[in-house]
């Protein structure tokens, strides 16, 4: 009778499902205390027209804390002897910062003027028709801008490149769009029915279900465009 191998620490389901939901908790956790600075008034300010500027400046760190999430989930080790999702999130901050901020603050900027010119249609004169292109306008946006920043995170191009591959694949990984609308969907949906509280509190886990259905984009990504 052969003797059977052993099996070493930290390669059976139980200890990789502890080192999933472990990595969870510790990226939840560092998205949370990188996004507090702007999260923290965002809640004080009212739901009016006239924070909409203040808004953008509030969502500012956002961007980069999504980033360096998207960056430690993907590169997380399925075993708890090799855990060391900290430095893989502070690892990804610093070597996505300039590249996100170039492609989030434009991104929230036009995100700002529609919003603003979408709340000011009947002052301005403007009918009410126009509110459909301006919504399917950001929506748009978003979508670009979600394609973008995971491409951003977790490949490193020009900031053009990664622009038109954002846009090229909301054609070519469809399943990708669709995934990305239904997450918008549903964040907006508990933003407007409960709070921006409860959206940051479980941030993390829509991260995470943003990287799964990115998958197909990034398989792409590395097999048609890296070396």
């Amino acid at each position: 009778m052969s003797a059977q191998p052993w099996r070493e620490f930290g390669d059976g389901p139980l200890s990789r499902a502890a080192a999933s939901v472990y990595t969870v908790l510790v990226v939840g956790l560092l998205l949370a205390l990188v996004t507090l600075p702007g999260l923290v008034p965002l809640l004080l300010l009212g739901r009016d027209a006239s924070n909409l500027p203040l808004v953008a400046v509030c969502l500012l760190p956002v961007g980069p804390g999504v980033s360096a999430a998207l960056y430690a989930l993907h590169h997380q080790r399925p075993d708890l002897t090799d855990l060391r999702p900290a430095a893989r999130f502070r690892q990804g901050y610093r070597a996505n910062l300039p590249q996100v901020l170039r492609i989030w603050v434009p991104l929230l900027v036009w995100l700002t003027v529609l919003a603003v010119n979408l709340t000011h249609l009947s002052a301005a004169g403007v009918p009410t028709g126009w509110a459909v292109p301006l919504v399917g306008l950001g929506v748009l946006l978003v979508l670009v801008g979600g394609n973008a920043l995971v491409i951003a995170s977790l490949f490193t191009f020009r900031t053009r490149d990664v622009l038109r591959l954002a846009v090229h694949f909301l054609i070519r990984t469809p399943g990708v769009t669709v995934g990305n609308l239904l997450l918008l969907a549903a964040a907006t949906a508990l933003t407007v029915l409960s709070s921006e509280a409860l959206l940051a509190l479980l941030a993390v886990l829509f991260v995470l279900a943003y990287l799964r259905v990115a998958t197909p984009m990034t398989d792409i990504v590395r097999k048609d465009f890296t070396g």
